[in-house]
């Protein structure tokens, strides 16, 4: 623990002014970068080849042609990655060619709640249809109580047998719409 508490200077990403870093700083949490427009793909790639720890939700979508149709794969949330990572480090992502910026607050990085990355993750690797969804900050909230994205919260859609959620990740003003079972839902 002592080795979390020393304090280093590093200097802001774009700037030669110092930073004192935090014990914080020495703490892997999740951040939200933002890449050039259709990178996210190309950067995972760079991101798996440097070892970096990274998350990039995919959906299916069938593309129409004059003269075919394909499915292809896309980013859940456009021109963002989400990367594992502690701030300290945060200069071998802003490095990487394809990250215009991490998304922060006062010219600082601000992580990701680690329950909604996890639910994400989560409902990623399950059975769980997930697709874009505009950005909603009002309408009825709900608590998903069972299934892969128990305890995330999000908005209520009700849409023919099943209800349809929507979950929202507010730092990077992005919505994604969920399926679920009316047992697996509950008011908050």
């Amino acid at each position: 623990m002592a080795a979390l508490s020393q304090i280093g200077i590093g200097t802001d990403s774009g700037s030669a002014t110092p930073v004192a870093f935090s014990p914080d700083d020495w703490e892997s949490r999740w951040y939200a970068a933002y890449t050039i427009a259709r990178h996210e793909k190309c950067l995972a790639q760079q991101m798996k080849q440097r070892g970096i720890e990274y998350f990039l939700p995919l959906y299916r979508s069938i593309h129409r042609w004059k003269d075919r149709r394909k499915q292809v794969e896309l980013a859940l949330f456009p021109s963002y990655i989400f990367v594992h990572m502690a701030l300290r480090d945060r200069l071998q992502v802003l490095q990487l060619p394809s990250v215009v910026y991490l998304v922060s607050f006062n010219g600082r990085p601000v992580p990701l709640p680690e329950s909604e990355v996890a639910a994400l993750r989560g409902a990623a690797t399950g059975n769980v249809c997930l697709e874009p969804h505009p950005y909603l900050k009002i309408g009825r909230r709900v608590r998903v109580c069972s299934g892969p994205m128990i305890g995330l919260e999000g908005v209520l859609l009700r849409e023919k047998k099943r209800f349809r959620v929507v979950l929202s990740i507010d730092l990077i003003m992005r919505s994604v719409a969920v399926e679920v079972d009316r047992a697996e839902i509950a008011p908050i």
